[in-house]
């Protein structure tokens, strides 16, 4: 049962809500004016608030700040007769969780209210977002427990002080850079500059100019002497991203400057050394592009030396109860907003999703999120389609309506959601062993997020 104040002066309106949502089983408080609002909402201490906008004395928008300085978890649903961009916009920006226009249309109020009072839920049940100033502020930091973020912190730390070129393979989205620059902050020159180059985003011509420069009179155009990204990262760290769509002339090029620490501006006649460490990335396999005569197999293990493979998000969803607080504090610092709770259904639905898009698509996700949430709580209806549907089938563990075996299936598919399918870290958490895990899986038809789950070895 949902305690719902009622603030309008339009008796036949109150009535008509009052009627419905006692039907629905709610308790429900009418007031006429914003001031007998206020004072009831002391009283009474609702779950949800109704607002008109245009009421005898204060206007609703007048007091909707009181109402929210009063009681800021308190949803409040603004209606009116008068329905137009600026009531609208106004409502929003003070506080409103949602806006209605008269008539009211019963369904769309309840569809508000049921949003409304799923936030309201969701605080208590959802996962609480660390205070901004317990998550680190420093720039390109990188959180995860998991086994494979755990590997790339631990190769990072490996070789980054020693002299050797580091290639970073991984889908987009994935993190690849903050892996490189986290290389070059604990490597050997950390003051020195980080200069990141995009190998795919300039044609051929424009590209070599910007890696290594040109000299005056080069090309038309050419007005002055310009020099090229190695330069700039004399004594620092030169990223190459995607790597793998560089021509046969700039590869040709960029094997010289691995081989003899040199290289020629475009144009030019004299050699320049160059001390920058050369990362990569790419997020095609380049033993593939060798193997297609695509890519230079001298310049592959030149690059290669040492391999850094950063996994997918579908590989580490055991991360998101870490990753979630880490990018809503920082979504929030520069959003200036505070939405400091993920709803319970919301969480079940990021760790059932296969993140085609990965960590970018995780936190493009939020950002928007945030930018739309009226509260300080993620709630399923803030979500897309393709998550939205996953997150309103989720079951609750303590529904006392389940069955048995219903409980067993939900709780068995939320601990492999945890760890991110990870059959040996479930088996701890169960307490059973993998061919038993193995046996209810298959039981209850439980299916990894984006293929059939692949065995592990020794699971034949």
């Amino acid at each position: 049962m949902t305690k719902i104040l009622i603030i309008d002066d339009d008796l036949a309106s109150c009535r008509t809500l009052q009627l419905h949502f006692r039907a629905a089983g709610h308790e429900v408080r009418i007031a006429h004016d914003a001031d007998a609002g206020l004072a009831a909402a002391d009283t009474f201490h609702p779950d949800l608030i109704i607002l008109d906008i245009r009421m005898p004395g204060r206007s609703g928008l007048d007091a909707l700040p009181d109402f929210k300085t009063r009681s800021a978890q308190t949803p409040v649903i603004v209606i009116t007769a008068f329905d137009d961009m600026e009531n609208t916009i106004t409502a929003m920006q003070q506080g409103a969780d949602d806006y209605i226009a008269k008539p009211i249309d019963i369904s769309e109020i309840d569809q508000a209210v049921e949003r409304a009072v799923t936030r309201r839920q969701g605080e208590a049940a959802g996962l609480q977002v660390a205070p901004e100033h317990q998550v680190s502020s420093r720039n390109y930091t990188m959180v995860g427990n998991s086994r494979p973020m755990k590997e790339v912190f631990k190769t990072i730390g490996l070789v980054a002080r020693k002299p050797v070129t580091v290639h970073i393979s991984g889908p987009s989205g994935t993190g690849k850079e903050l892996v490189a620059r986290n290389l070059h902050r604990v490597g050997p020159t950390p003051d020195g500059p980080f200069v990141a180059v995009n190998c795919a985003a300039l044609v051929e011509t424009l590209l070599e100019s910007d890696m290594f420069g040109h000299e005056k009179g080069a090309f038309t155009g050419a007005v002055s002497a310009q020099p090229g990204k190695f330069a700039l990262a004399q004594d620092g760290t030169i990223f190459l991203d995607e790597v793998g769509e560089l021509s046969p002339n700039i590869q040709a090029k960029l094997l010289r400057v691995l081989q003899e620490k040199e290289y020629l501006p475009v144009g030019g006649k004299e050699a320049r050394g160059t001390n920058a460490r050369i990362i990569s990335a790419s997020n095609a396999d380049l033993g593939q592009l060798v193997a297609d005569n695509r890519f230079r197999e001298d310049l592959y293990y030149r690059l290669q030396v040492v391999n850094i493979p950063v996994p997918a998000l579908k590989e580490r969803l055991e991360d998101l109860p870490v990753l979630v607080p880490y990018l809503l504090s920082r979504i929030n610092r520069e959003f200036h907003k505070n939405v400091s709770t993920i709803s319970a259904d919301v969480m079940e639905a990021f760790c059932g999703y296969a993140w085609p898009g990965n960590i970018r698509e995780l936190e493009n996700l939020l950002m928007k999120s945030v930018a739309m949430c009226p509260g300080d709580t993620i709630t399923s209806d803030l979500l897309p389609p393709q998550l939205a549907i996953q997150a309103s089938s989720v079951i609750p563990v303590t529904d006392v309506r389940m069955s048995l075996q219903e409980v067993e299936r939900a709780h068995i598919l939320r601990v492999l959601q945890h760890t991110g399918w990870h059959r040996g870290r479930s088996c701890e958490i169960l307490g059973t062993s993998r061919p038993r895990l193995r046996r209810l899986i298959n039981q209850y038809g439980l299916e990894e997020p984006g293929a059939a789950a692949a065995a592990e070895p020794g699971e034949d």
